[in-house]
């Protein structure tokens, strides 16, 4: 008994060597069938696998996105309110109302004479921070303008002191202390 079934049975004449060769075949045909049904399953293990992979890492990418974009706020934020807190003017001895509109409401500050005339010719702008409201020359509104437009609240345009060639009135000065 030293060789297989098959060849005992080939030996005792019980089997020919063509049926033989021909249930070896069928046999090798259906183990890659078998082979061949488990790998369409692992496959299919393997895709979903790879689906979800694929859909966590595009939530990782739209969670990473997210907070970059909140970040990226904070970041302009924190610019603008260092922007204002350095560069905003002192309105010490301050004793003149000025009136501004924000959000459609009528606001008012106190300013000096020099910060009147130089707000009303564009020099200077108001801006807001944490609800109180800070006069910054025009360049550093123009800088926060670019970052965050919401806080720059007034910001005239700087007015030409260039005299218009059909202007009737370009005779007349108009008095320094006329007041609004």
């Amino acid at each position: 008994m030293a060789g297989s079934l098959q060849d005992q049975l080939l030996k005792a004449g019980l089997a020919d060597k063509k049926k033989a060769k021909q249930i070896k075949k069928e046999k090798t045909k259906q183990t890659q069938q078998q082979r061949k049904s488990k790998d369409g399953v692992v496959d299919e293990t393997r895709q979903q696998v790879q689906l979800s992979r694929q859909e966590k890492q595009q939530r990782d990418r739209q969670l990473n996105e997210q907070r970059k974009a909140e970040a990226d706020k904070k970041a302009i934020a924190a610019q603008v309110k260092q922007l204002i807190e350095v560069n905003r003017l002192s309105r010490e001895g301050a004793d003149i109302d000025y009136n501004f509109t924000d959000q459609k409401k009528i606001k008012k500050i106190l300013v000096d004479n020099t910060m009147l005339e130089q707000l009303s010719r564009g020099r200077l702008a108001i801006v807001s921070l944490n609800d109180k409201y800070e006069v910054v020359p025009a360049g550093v509104a123009g800088k926060i303008q670019q970052r965050l437009p919401k806080r720059v609240i007034v910001a005239n345009e700087v007015a030409s002191n260039e005299v218009d060639e059909d202007d009737p009135y370009a005779d007349y000065q108009i008095p320094d202390d006329l007041m609004w």
